[in-house]
């Protein structure tokens, strides 16, 4: 991956990570500058997190959809402090299915490429966008939305900040048809008015990764 890539990334991140924190941050108030585990000295290690290295240190585009985040399961010193990260890459007609964050709104930046992008709203109204590098678009709390790269030949990168140290993720199509105690196919059938054996497929192919 180009310099000028990663520090965009970098860079993005940082100011995302701002404005998220001071106008959609969702988690409860802590009564100290930061939550540290009892018993353990604290210094600088505890707030860096490195786990990005492997994103942005690739020296071609991802041949993979990748899915990096930073939250307190994975960077603990976040705790309490109501932000999340998350970087997306995208091959060529790579989606990013629909799914939700119950906990946080989002903010993306397009780094590198082109996305379309759209959420649903309580009135089941869709809120679509076509974005190019340096486009923002942002995501409501709790809404189903989706990442698409609709582009045949060329990847895309997007950077999100989200307004919560847990925001949760509920991918949608893996939530209902690709569960561990699995939705009965009749009601899947039902709702979604269809048949058994149209359900049986969903199922099936939802059973293999999206990468």
């Amino acid at each position: 991956m180009s310099s000028s890539t990663t520090v965009k990334i970098l860079s993005l991140v940082i100011s995302a990570s701002v404005i998220v924190q001071t106008t959609t941050a969702g988690d409860p108030d802590i009564p100290s500058d930061f939550i540290a585990p009892d018993g353990i000295p604290i210094d600088g290690k505890y707030f860096t997190y490195i786990g990005m290295r492997a994103f942005v240190q690739q020296s071609a585009p991802p041949s993979y959809f990748t899915y990096m985040r930073a939250s307190k399961e994975e960077f603990a010193a976040l705790d309490g402090l109501s932000v999340a990260t998350i970087i997306l890459g995208f091959r060529p007609r790579d989606v990013s299915p629909p799914h939700i964050h119950p906990r946080a709104s989002e903010l993306l930046f397009v780094v590198e490429g082109s996305l379309v992008v759209g959420f649903v709203d309580t009135n089941n109204k869709l809120f679509t966008q076509k974005l190019q590098t340096g486009d923002m678009f942002v995501f409501p709390k709790g809404l189903i939305h989706f990442q698409l790269n609709e582009d045949p030949k060329n990847h895309a990168i997007s950077v999100s900040s989200l307004g919560s140290a847990s925001p949760g993720l509920i991918l949608v199509p893996n939530n209902l048809f690709n569960t561990s105690a699995t939705i009965d196919d009749r009601v899947l059938a039902l709702s979604f008015k269809t048949n058994v054996s149209t359900i049986q497929l969903l199922k099936k192919a939802l059973s293999t990764p999206y990468n």
